[in-house]
């Protein structure tokens, strides 16, 4: 038997929303028993992919549609966010700390920067006018795992 496990999640990209979208996956992700630093870790890296796509994808749009895949495969689990927004037109740039195309909403820059730091790999592709595509990883440290 396959230890694969997913699901998908597609909601209005609207701000009010993020929250459902980490909460969802967090609970999902809870059939691997993370530690809560594990768990805080992608709560925060869904908060920033969502809120990326809402804001920079979708320009605050609430028409928009931002989708959630979330996969287990035995220990790891695979995180994609996507929108079909703007894209990013330098997507080096925008990878750079402290970087941010909207400084009038008082945005921190350090959204890719977050999600590197927090998952173990992280890919993004982009194109302008097509929209934006964030894959992560990450292995999750299962509790169980450590009294067996």
């Amino acid at each position: 038997m396959s230890e694969r496990n997913f699901m998908k999640l597609e909601f209005a990209s609207r701000s009010e929303n993020e929250g459902f979208a980490r909460v969802t996956v967090a609970a999902f992700v809870s059939q691997l028993d993370p530690t809560l630093d594990e768990l805080t870790d992608l709560k925060t890296v869904v908060s920033e992919a969502v809120t990326n796509a809402i804001i920079h994808g979708y320009n605050n749009r609430p028409d928009g549609i931002v989708t959630i895949v979330a996969e287990m495969d035995g220990d790891t689990i695979y995180l994609t966010v996507e929108d079909q927004g703007e894209g990013i037109d330098d997507l080096e740039l925008a990878k750079q700390p402290l970087f941010t195309s909207k400084p009038e909403l008082e945005r921190s820059g350090m959204g890719f920067t977050i999600m590197e730091n927090f998952m173990d790999e992280i890919e993004v592709s982009t194109a302008v006018g097509i929209g934006t595509k964030i894959k992560m990883k990450k292995r999750i440290e299962s509790k169980k795992a450590l009294f067996n």
